[in-house]
């Protein structure tokens, strides 16, 4: 019995099981490809294109590579109230790179996404979904220094 089956056998239906599946498949393989949709797909008695359309509903799945490290800037109504924008910015100016893209040496990914959920101490930004709070474009520097280590 695969992973997945045993993830499905916790649930009163199979496609319920399609989210912790799917993370699983995330966490095994580093992002969702292909491969990954159709081997949850298999396990779950449902279609790859069904699986697909589940994970590219929500900001948590990769359906590119990633790198090592992520970095994920809210930028929903609370942070972008609260320098959501000049934080996003200031990261892709210490990074060198845009929002949705990977550091040339393959270790970091920025992205922007719509909601972390911490509403109440904008701007959170989420290093290797370690959520940091009231984060400013001055923070930028120090956090990327302590990721890179």
């Amino acid at each position: 019995m695969s992973i997945y089956e045993e993830i499905a056998r916790q649930y009163p239906e199979s496609k319920s099981a399609i989210l912790p599946a799917l993370r699983h498949a995330q966490e095994t393989y580093g992002w969702l490809s292909r491969e990954a949709f159709e081997e949850v797909a298999d396990a779950l008695d449902l279609t790859p294109a069904y699986c697909m359309s589940v994970a590219s509903f929500y900001d948590m799945f990769h359906l590119e590579p990633v790198g090592t490290h992520t970095i994920e800037v809210c930028t929903n109504v609370c942070c972008g109230l609260v320098n959501a924008q000049p934080v996003l910015e200031a990261f892709e100016s210490e990074l060198g790179i845009r929002a949705g893209q990977t550091t040339d040496d393959g270790e970091i990914t920025l992205r922007a996404v719509e909601c972390l959920g911490g509403c109440s101490t904008p701007t959170i930004v989420a290093v290797d979904h370690v959520y940091k709070q009231s984060v400013t474009p001055d923070d930028v520097a120090k956090i990327v220094e302590d990721l890179r280590g």
